[in-house]
C-alpha cells in the first residue's frame, strides 16, 4: 500500500494542467482551465501527501484562498477518488 501511495503522491506533485483537467473529466468534476492552472501552481513542487489528512486540508485551504472554496471542494473530490 505504501508503494501505491508514493506513486500517487509523486504523480500529484508533478501534475500538469492537462492531466488535472483529464482527471476532472474522468471523475465528472467541474473545474476549468484557469482554476486548474492555479491549482497546479500551488501543488507542483510542494511534496504533498494527500493521504495525510492534515497536509491535504492545508493544501485545500491554500487552493481555496487563491481560487475559491468551490474549486477547493472540486479538487478535494478528485483527491478522494485517488485515496480510495
Amino acid at each position: 500500500m505504501i508503494l501505491f501511495q508514493k506513486i500517487i503522491n509523486q504523480k500529484l506533485n508533478s501534475i500538469s494542467v492537462e492531466e488535472l483537467l483529464q482527471y476532472a473529466k474522468q471523475f465528472n468534476v467541474a473545474i476549468d482551465r484557469t482554476q486548474a492552472a492555479k491549482v497546479v501552481s500551488i501543488i507542483n513542487g510542494q511534496n504533498i501527501n494527500i493521504f495525510n489528512h492534515v497536509e491535504r486540508k492545508q493544501l485545500l485551504n491554500q487552493i481555496a484562498a487563491i481560487t475559491s472554496p468551490e474549486t477547493a471542494n472540486e479538487v478535494n473530490a478528485i483527491f478522494q477518488k485517488f485515496i480510495k
